[in-house]
């Protein structure tokens, strides 16, 4: 009987055992599987993580904040709905492939793509480095006028035909200009869709208004500058873009109210000008915009095609009106294109804004939306810097007007001149004179 009673309490010990071990390893409060700490998903540590991360308010298959994979709410991890998520998410605050600020996994810093340092996006919206985007030749177009494209790159679209779509048969409208146009994407897009040929204000890479930027990170920002003064807004090692600004200053202010009025792209031993002519009054009839290459004027008719092209030693420049009147686009082949518009500052907008201009004076300026390719990791320019994969926005966010300052750093001596603090580009001997 003892020996009985021995075997019955050994087995009650052995018991009392593991009930401790198991409750042991699960040691905090509203924990997942086998992780030390509170409220948290599998084995992580730290605030409002997904998984392998730090942090509290974590774990998978949840609803609400501060959640795992498979979340909605904020503060999530993977394939999430919401804010500050990481990939594949919607919204803003998300990782690769997102559109939005302050996004990524893994990353240094606020507002990351995979990988990088710093705020804002990995990729970069207005920069276009895959060659197979426009790697295709032109076909025959169908009967009804739609245009056809055979893409050669070896990627998702190699060896297709792309169709321009009914409503935009061709790349560039012939009868009415301010029609959409064809836009032809042989890369990993392949596609063939409907596009205005006009900058958008609001889209990545413009520059227009009382200097207002979007760059390339997406980030909304102004650099005022100064009248008469000329920036470098990229300087990379084959590209300069510079600008003229005009401006006034009324009395009692502190600094001036600026516009573009020109921009200077150079490239090799070449110089393309693009200028808004002053006017006293503005017609929107009349042709306000100014063309010059190398210091030579270009007359682009309205007829016809309606364009102006030129083989540069092997780098194409083409030319081409989007409108009538002040509105081009400019392409050159493997760096730049730039769609272009004239306007003026209208009688209400100087009454909204206080711009106390002349009676005499438009203020005819440049509206100006970038698209690059090939720039360098270390491109620097007032915006040009903006497409880094490592750049991080000084400008202060939530704020009316996000002001970007520098200009010391861009200043260039004149319009021409590649020359800044932190200029990359260099004229290779034989440049053309302007």
């Amino acid at each position: 009987m003892a020996r009985r009673q021995s075997y019955i309490l050994v087995a009650i010990f052995v018991l009392l055992i593991c009930t401790e071990a198991v409750l042991g390893e699960n040691g905090g409060n509203n924990n997942g599987n086998g992780n030390p700490g509170n409220n948290n998903g599998n084995g992580n540590k730290g605030d409002n993580n997904g998984n392998g991360n730090v942090g509290n308010d974590n774990g998978n298959g949840n609803t609400g904040n501060g959640n795992g994979n498979g979340n909605k709410g904020d503060d999530n991890g993977n394939g999430n709905e919401g804010h500050d998520n990481g990939n594949g998410n919607e919204g803003h605050d998300n990782g690769n492939g997102n559109e939005g600020h302050d996004n990524g996994n893994g990353n240094k810093g606020n507002g990351n793509g995979n990988g990088n340092k710093g705020n804002e996006h990995g990729n970069k919206k207005g920069r276009d480095d895959d060659p197979d985007t426009t790697n295709y030749d032109d076909l025959t177009p169908l009967a009804s006028g739609q245009e056809r494209h055979f893409c050669k790159g070896k990627g998702a679209c190699f060896f297709k035909t792309l169709v321009c779509p009914a409503e935009c048969p061709g790349k560039k409208p012939k009868k009415n200009k301010r029609t959409k146009g064809c836009f032809v994407n042989c890369g990993s897009k392949c596609e063939a869709t409907c596009k205005w040929r006009k900058p958008n204000c609001d889209g990545y890479g413009s520059l227009c208004y009382d200097p207002r930027f979007v760059g390339g990170d997406g980030t909304m920002f102004y650099f005022h500058g100064a009248k008469g003064g000329n920036f470098a807004i990229v300087s990379d090692d084959n590209l300069q873009i510079n600008a003229h600004f005009i401006g006034t200053r009324p009395q009692g202010r502190t600094r001036d109210f600026t516009w573009v009025q020109a921009l200077a792209v150079m490239f090799d031993t070449h110089t393309l000008v693009i200028a808004a002519n002053k006017v006293s009054h503005w017609d929107d009839s009349v042709d306000a915009l100014s063309l010059r290459w190398d210091g030579e004027a270009i007359n682009i008719h309205t007829e016809g095609d309606a364009e102006w092209k030129i083989d540069a030693e092997g780098r194409k420049v083409l030319i081409e009106r989007t409108d009538d009147t002040n509105n081009v686009r400019v392409k050159v082949s493997g760096l730049a294109d730039l769609n272009i518009r004239v306007r003026p500052i209208g009688k209400e907008e100087n009454r909204v804004h206080n711009y106390q201009l002349p009676n005499d004076d438009a203020f005819a300026h440049l509206e100006t939306q970038f698209k690059f390719t090939n720039l360098s990791d270390l491109v620097e320019g007032v915006i040009g810097k903006t497409y880094r994969p490592d750049y991080a926005s000084p400008v202060k966010r939530g704020v009316p007007m996000p002001m970007m300052g520098g200009e010391d750093k861009y200043q260039t001596p004149s319009l021409f001149s590649p020359l800044c603090k932190v200029c990359r580009f260099e004229r290779p001997s034989g440049s053309a004179s302007i």
